[in-house]
């Protein structure tokens, strides 16, 4: 977390006094899934939730800048372990399995600034960069345990209302892996989704 903050500190620095920093509350929706190292079961898409704050740091004129953040966010799937015999002779049904998460992310992004006055009421903006998930506590299920920290990525897109107003959308695809289960070696998960996010940046 401390080389985290350092790297973000360096890139402010990077970007200069003429860079202009807002900040503000942020909430969303997230709708993941598991994808299993093997497919043994059943593994399907089930809607989370998130919130935090995000920043921004751009430079004017031009249209880049970054974005990070701290949030919250309750993610995960359906995980069918109860079609099993390996998990269900130890009665371990199928289930909604959730993470608790604390993320972090980190992404550079590109905002059209420069359309004859319209930006001051739509802003078009693209965004995308890594995304560090710290996997704090999980649903109770016996058949798995969590990984502590997960790297990933993330891609998208959004708007900017009234230069206030941000809603974006986009795609996160987990890189390492987020939980392993406690009976097969080298059977793992990573998490990835969709989310859509809201911003109200001061």
């Amino acid at each position: 977390m401390k080389k985290l903050f350092l790297m973000i500190v360096c890139l402010a620095v990077a970007f200069g006094a003429s860079a202009k920093f807002r900040v503000g509350p942020t909430v969303g929706a997230n709708f993941d899934t598991f994808r299993w190292s093997q497919k043994l079961f059943t593994s399907d898409m089930r809607p989370g939730f998130s919130a935090g704050l995000q920043c921004e740091l751009m430079i004017p004129g031009i249209g880049f800048g970054i974005d990070f953040g701290l949030k919250y966010a309750n993610r995960g799937g359906y995980c069918g372990f109860g079609e099993q015999f390996v998990w269900s002779s130890d009665n371990v049904s199928s289930s909604n399995l959730r993470l608790h998460t604390i993320q972090v992310p980190l992404n550079l992004r590109f905002k059209w600034t420069r359309m004859d006055g319209f930006e001051n009421y739509l802003a078009p903006f693209v965004f995308g960069g890594p995304q560090f998930n710290f996997n704090v506590a999980n649903s109770k299920c016996e058949a798995v345990k969590r990984n502590a920290v997960a790297v990933g990525l993330e891609v998208g897109l959004g708007v900017e209302i009234f230069k206030r107003f941000q809603l974006s959308g986009g795609y996160v695809w987990d890189m390492t892996d987020d939980i392993k289960t406690r009976k097969l070696d080298e059977f793992n998960a990573t998490i990835r989704g969709w989310i859509v996010d809201f911003a109200v940046l001061f």
